[in-house]
């Protein structure tokens, strides 16, 4: 007796956000634009500072490292082994406005380069956490307003 096949519906898992945003040609440009961000904006000056003046090497890096982040090849982890984020940026003092000029070269690179808004936004959330993440450095305390009466320079 033959029975009818019952129907079947496959689950295709969908595609990668490195899919998504179009591959390793996509996160090179992606890299491209986030380091020429970087060399071009005024609140970026301070993160840029802490590279070498040809980026070379660290857009290599970047690429492979995003590559893999973004769910693509594991070549970064291939070749340097654990990202170790965190360890290899000790020596650079990250407090929130480094956070946020790494967070804003990143947003405009990824508008520059069209990925979509809703991969932007779910990777910029992400971004945040990881950048977050890497604060090294506590926020510097609020300067209390001077009070020209009690200033002791200014005082009679």
């Amino acid at each position: 007796m033959n029975l009818p096949l019952a129907p079947t519906t496959t689950q295709l898992a969908p595609p990668s956000h490195f899919e998504a945003i179009g591959g390793q040609a996509a996160v090179d440009r992606l890299v491209n634009a986030f380091y020429s961000q970087m060399d071009s904006r005024p609140d970026a000056t301070g993160i840029r500072a802490m590279h070498e003046p040809d980026l070379g090497h660290t857009k290599a890096v970047l690429r492979l490292y995003l590559a893999e982040w973004l769910g693509g090849p594991k070549d970064y982890t291939a070749q340097r082994g654990h990202p170790r984020l965190r360890m290899r940026h000790a020596a650079f003092p990250i407090g929130v406005p480094q956070r946020d000029a790494w967070l804003a070269c990143m947003a405009a690179a990824m508008q520059q380069t069209g990925v979509p808004p809703d991969l932007h936004s779910v990777l910029m959330a992400a971004f945040f956490k990881t950048a977050d993440w890497m604060r090294n450095t506590p926020n510097p305390p609020a300067q209390p307003a001077i009070n020209p009466a009690t200033n002791p320079k200014e005082a009679p």
